[in-house]
């Protein structure tokens, strides 16, 4: 494939915003942000800064995609009610949860998410999100926390957590109310998941210790997969099954650790900028997002970052010395 150098030659132009959809080699000066750019592919995945979240908090639950995101709940303190919607650029205030948590999960996309679970004390609650504000769904089986997610606002799916003690037992979402699923070979809490209801992934977590396990579900059961590089939890997730990101979390110290998920074994790749656990997550494996979570206690973060997987197109800024 032909680079636009090869095609144009190396002379770069002048605009007001960035081209929509640049190719590889292509150059231009931004007149408005007053930066030199260019095209460029990966040669592995990279993390870059995105707008900050308008509340600094840990402990949320998230839910979308890396242009189109939902984070809502966590712990500021005191619990939190906020959620906030990300377009790509930056964040806006959302419809408040009717219940301010932490410790919650999600999933589902911007416009229609699931929010159940958390700690205010421990709840069973279940909240529904149209893009605007959220509704009150059928409470979950059983009041717990530090739960993983995945799925849809209608085919929602959650697992693990904790009662106390920690929890095995699965919950299946259709849209109204909760039953109950395949039990996970270890109990857990604190882990991420990814997926759907009938091809979710669950991993990491707080066992005690901190464990590296995977597991996958089909629907009915689970079934063990391959173990994370770096046995953590208070990590995130993103993507499916088959093609899932883990990052952040805390093992013996809070880490920036990321790693891809093949629907085999787990590949590291580049960490994060900053290093921190109990953060959200949503995205994909290729264009993944990271927010909120803490490094080192509170104050907690506001930061966003973005994640391109390798040999994706991603574009840079020119610095001169």
């Amino acid at each position: 494939m032909s680079s636009y150098s090869q095609i144009f030659g190396s002379k770069f132009s002048f605009v007001s915003s960035d081209p929509s959809d640049p190719i590889e080699g292509q150059t231009w000066y931004n007149t408005t942000s007053e930066v030199l750019k260019y095209r460029a592919v990966t040669a592995a995945g990279a993390w870059a800064a995105g707008g900050n979240l308008g509340t600094a908090r840990r402990s949320l639950g998230g839910a979308g995609t890396q242009t189109s995101a939902l984070a809502f709940g966590g712990q500021v303190p005191p619990f939190s009610a906020a959620t906030e919607e990300y377009d790509g650029t930056s964040w806006t205030a959302g419809g408040n949860l009717g219940l301010g948590r932490a410790f919650l999960a999600g999933c589902g996309t911007q416009t229609s998410a699931l929010a159940f679970g958390g700690i205010s004390p421990p709840t069973a609650a279940t909240e529904e999100y149209d893009g605007t504000s959220w509704t009150s769904g059928g409470s979950l089986a059983t009041a717990k926390y530090g739960m993983g997610g995945a799925g849809t606002q209608t085919a929602g799916l959650g697992f693990g957590g904790f009662g106390p003690p920690n929890i095995a037992a699965t919950e299946e979402y259709d849209g109204t109310s909760w039953t109950s699923g395949g039990t996970m070979a270890t109990a857990r809490r604190y882990l991420a998941g990814a997926g759907t209801q009938t091809s979710a992934l669950g991993f990491g977590g707080y066992t005690p210790p901190a464990t590296a396990a995977t597991e996958e579900y089909d629907g009915t059961s689970w079934t063990n997969g391959g173990s994370l590089n770096t046995a953590r939890f208070d990590l995130a997730g993103a993507g499916t099954q088959t093609s899932a990101l883990g990052f952040g979390g805390y093992s013996t110290a809070n880490t920036g650790a990321t790693e891809a998920y093949n629907g085999t074994s787990w590949t590291a790749d580049t960490s994060m900028s900053t290093a921190r656990s109990n953060l959200a997550g949503a995205g994909t494996q290729t264009s993944g997002l990271a927010f909120g979570g803490e490094s080192s206690g509170p104050p907690f973060s506001a930061a966003t970052e973005e994640f391109t997987g390798a040999g994706d197109p991603v574009t840079r800024t020119i610095t001169g010395s």
